[in-house]
């Protein structure tokens, strides 16, 4: 058996193996909740009704799925020009790291939100820059660059709070000092913690499409993207092209950082994020790198965190249930994307 491409596939193959992948994944955790000892149908829509059940769960997964969009947007776009970026953990902690150093005094007055949000980016910027930089000049896996680029930062993120950035006030707590009343994003909802970082990742999910399919610049990463030699023999910077396509994806996971200190928490900890820059990676991969399609790849995973947690306590069954589920759902993905591109033939 060999794998042959497909010069154009249908919109029925590119719209149905996706779907087909989601019914394979439900199928998977239909069978794992049966082995844990529940009904699989009732977790199933104990998962629903935990995500979108009621006014505050529905919000609540709005709320989780805001820095997923940021960080998913992040690595579509990384990845669409062949830049393999693992680090958005470590862009959204730059990011946060900014916000709190502006948020808490250093700066003031009605354009505190927009300088926060354009520091923030150019901090996660910066902070991709140096791998494709490796990259660019002497050939370095990118991969492994930016995955040791997280754990660099949560080093640095412990010292600042154990240091520079502890909050005196904190009881002996390793967070930050908390953001002024004017740093911080308003809410959409008042009482309930929705804040107005998801219309932000809405309007970027809209821009970066924009650059993507109306530009120049989204022109020259998709050239990039799937085919950096031929790209250069046809006279296209490709070593410039994967430094703006740095700066992009690195600002958009850092927006992430922005949104969770200035929107949600109020304060730098060591846990701010729960993985939101890995996950922003199974998020791309459900959108097919479509950054029009990461707002519903983030509710979708939102979803399955927030029901999932109300799931396990009604049911009886471990929330690792959803981690499971994403998983399965990120690998039939991946086979329904190269299902996509290849058929299999026998001989």
């Amino acid at each position: 058996m060999r794998l042959e491409p497909v010069a154009n596939p249908s919109t029925l193959r590119r719209a149905g193996l996706p779907a087909v992948a989601l019914l394979a994944t439900i199928a998977v955790a239909s069978g794992l909740a049966a082995v844990a000892g529940a009904d699989p149908l009732a977790t199933l829509g104990l998962i629903v009704k935990g995500a979108v059940g009621s006014k505050f769960a529905a919000l609540e997964t709005l709320n989780r799925a805001t820095p997923l969009i940021f960080t998913g947007l992040a690595v579509a776009v990384a990845f669409r020009a062949r830049l393999w970026n693992i680090g958005a953990e470590a862009q959204l902690y730059a990011g946060a790291i900014v916000t709190v150093l502006l948020g808490t005094g250093a700066v003031g007055g009605p354009l505190v939100l927009p300088l926060m949000a354009v520091a923030a980016m150019a901090a996660g910027a910066v902070v991709l820059l140096g791998p494709v930089a490796l990259k660019t000049r002497f050939g370095v896996d990118e991969v492994v660059t930016t995955l040791l680029f997280n754990f660099i930062m949560l080093l640095l993120v412990s010292y600042l709070l154990e240091g520079p950035l502890k909050d005196p006030m904190g009881m002996g707590w390793p967070k930050s000092a908390p953001l002024a009343k004017e740093a911080r994003l308003p809410r959409i909802v008042d009482g309930l913690r929705l804040h107005w970082g998801f219309g932000l990742a809405l309007i970027a999910s809209v821009a970066v499409w924009v650059i993507e399919r109306r530009t120049a610049l989204g022109y020259e990463m998709r050239a990039v993207g799937l085919n950096p030699r031929a790209a250069r023999f046809a006279g296209i910077p490709v070593d410039g092209v994967l430094v703006k396509t740095a700066l992009l994806s690195g600002g958009l996971a850092a927006l992430a950082g922005f949104s969770e200190v200035a929107g949600l928490k109020g304060h730098l900890t060591l846990d701010l994020s729960p993985g939101f820059g890995y996950t922003g990676i199974i998020v791309a991969m459900l959108a097919l790198l479509n950054p029009l399609a990461v707002v519903p790849a983030a509710l979708f995973v939102a979803g399955v965190f927030v029901g999932a947690d109300s799931m396990s306590r009604a049911a009886g069954v471990p929330t690792y249930i959803a981690d499971m589920l994403l998983a399965t759902s990120l690998l039939f993905m991946v086979l329904a994307i190269l299902l996509i591109r290849f058929r299999v033939v026998r001989g």
